[in-house]
């Protein structure tokens, strides 16, 4: 059985032209799994996702402590699920009740699949240290996702460039996979919206846009099969281009997040139950629980952090991805009017320090950049919460380039630097390699530390102790730190509340 391919308008269209979108090869087992992922579900669970070529009318899961012997076999509640113009079913289940930072085994059923492996959650409050990685605006095209050295400012010819296997940023993760615990991506993942750049795919949109993404979750899966694999949405979810958009050259299977809902709609976690003594911390974190909308915005916590994912696209006020936002994509909204923002409020506010003293939000746009104005209406909303409730570092990209800026508020650094400010420490992990390109400076703010775009990097993020975090860039094709910074926050209030009438000085 194969997914519904078509709209009638792309079925009229690609009989006048032979189909050139190409493909990766299915294994001669449809069964057998493919784009594995695995994601934090809760304090003590793991979710396991994966694809395969036909529908399975059981997906499930043997694991255990040893790879020799897996006596535990966890099957999924839900039958699999795929969409139009997918070529792939969709499967995840979770593996419950696991103790913290121990290293377990597990095998798909089904096909030629093989055991694997992955640490489960650090405990909240566990202070060991460990590093987690930020890669935002990620693609999946040419030699190394694309080249340098081309014409149009950093976007090359990307018709001459064919997909290919060896990204250097991807090559990276791979290479320190034992260096780092999880990874971060809030948005822009495999860049399958961006099809029609390569002309050979003008009359077959629709299995080029599948085909892009295939390659792209093949090409990470040897790492998101190990590494937790947390995301949020950017604009090229959403995911037609705006002039395939506003034309009916936008197949359903393309249309308001589809693959990102199917994807990662059952693998990501609500937020987690505080571990906090405090009544009203108790309160606000049940609250947010039940506000929160995975995969848009949740939370969970991994040893000595507080991570918040949002949606910077839809859900507020004058999102520009949402209805009537400047993108003009009309998507949305994915829940109640203001239910974002009061789930990130209760959030934040359950944030007990002695508990978790690191306060992490990872979102797609940002607002304070050096390329242009930034995200206005993300400022509007979400900069006074940061403020408020005392986010020690805002993780964003959609710039595609490498950016860091010293802590400020409302357009102003901190006064007290890296050592204990009030204000959020930002850090731009966008230039980590896609087919649109790196993209070059136009003014950079007084309180930027460190702007790079003459190749693809990331930002790793190492929790040293309870006072004391790292930031490094790493170059992907070499390896090198580029740039790194240590911030110093005491964390001596267990619940933050700073008075947004404060006013920072120059």
């Amino acid at each position: 059985m194969v997914p519904l391919q078509s709209l009638m308008s792309w079925t009229a269209l690609a009989t006048s032209a032979v189909a050139v979108a190409v493909y990766p090869d299915k294994p001669a087992d449809l069964a057998t799994p493919v784009q594995q992922r695995i994601a934090i579900d809760g304090p003590n669970s793991m979710a396991i996702s994966w694809n395969t070529y036909e529908h399975v009318a059981q997906a499930c899961v043997d694991w255990g402590t040893s790879a020799a012997y897996l006596p535990n076999t966890v099957c999924a509640s839900k039958e699999s699920v795929t969409y139009p113009s997918s070529r792939t079913w969709f499967h995840s289940l979770v593996l419950s009740d696991l103790d913290p930072a121990t290293t377990y085994y597990y095998k798909i059923q089904g096909g030629d699949s093989e055991v694997e492996h992955f640490l489960s959650p650090r405990a909240s409050g566990d202070k060991t240290p460990f590093s987690m990685n930020a890669i935002i605006d990620l693609g999946a095209y040419g030699q190394d996702g694309y080249t340098i050295s081309g014409n149009k400012g950093r976007l090359d010819d990307i018709p001459k460039i064919p997909m290919s296997m060896n990204h250097t940023t991807i090559g990276r993760l791979a290479t320190t996979i034992e260096d780092y615990e999880l990874i971060v991506h809030p948005g822009d993942l495999g860049y399958a919206d961006t099809w029609a750049r390569n002309p050979k795919n003008k009359n077959d949109g629709e299995n080029a846009f599948a085909a892009i993404l295939e390659r792209f979750y093949l090409q990470l899966a040897p790492i998101s099969q190990r590494k937790p694999y947390m995301v949020s949405p950017g604009n090229h979810e959403a995911a037609c281009e705006l002039t395939h958009h506003k034309s009916k050259f936008c197949p359903a299977g393309q249309k308001n997040f589809t693959d990102f809902r199917v994807r990662f709609g059952d693998n990501m976690p609500t937020a987690f139950e505080s571990k906090s003594d405090d009544e009203q911390a108790r309160i606000n974190a049940n609250k947010a629980k039940a506000l929160a909308n995975p995969p848009f915005w949740f939370s969970f916590e991994y040893g000595m952090a507080h991570v918040v994912m949002i949606d910077t696209e839809t859900d507020f006020k004058d999102a520009p991805d949402g209805i009537g936002g400047i993108d003009g994509l009309d998507s949305g909204p994915f829940g109640a009017p203001n239910q974002q923002l009061e789930f990130l409020e209760a959030d934040l506010a359950s944030v007990d320090r002695s508990v978790t003293p690191w306060l992490v939000v990872a979102g797609h746009r940002p607002w304070y950049v050096a390329n242009g104005p930034g995200c206005v209406s993300c400022k509007a909303t979400f900069e006074p919460l940061f403020y408020k409730y005392g986010v020690d570092v805002g993780i964003f990209g959609h710039v595609h380039n490498s950016q860091r800026y010293l802590p400020a508020y409302d357009g102003v650094a901190d006064p007290a630097g890296l050592y204990d400010p009030k204000a959020t420490m930002y850090v731009i992990s966008g230039g980590t390699g896609n087919i649109e390109g790196l993209e070059e400076f136009k003014k950079i703010p007084h309180f930027n530390a460190f702007a790079y775009n003459h190749d693809f990097a990331y930002a790793t993020l190492r929790f040293e102790d309870a006072q004391n975090l790292r930031v490094d860039f790493i170059r992907s094709s070499t390896g090198d730190i580029l740039d790194t910074s240590s911030l110093y926050k005491s964390h001596n209030d267990r619940f933050v509340r700073q008075d947004l009438g404060d006013q920072l000085e120059i």
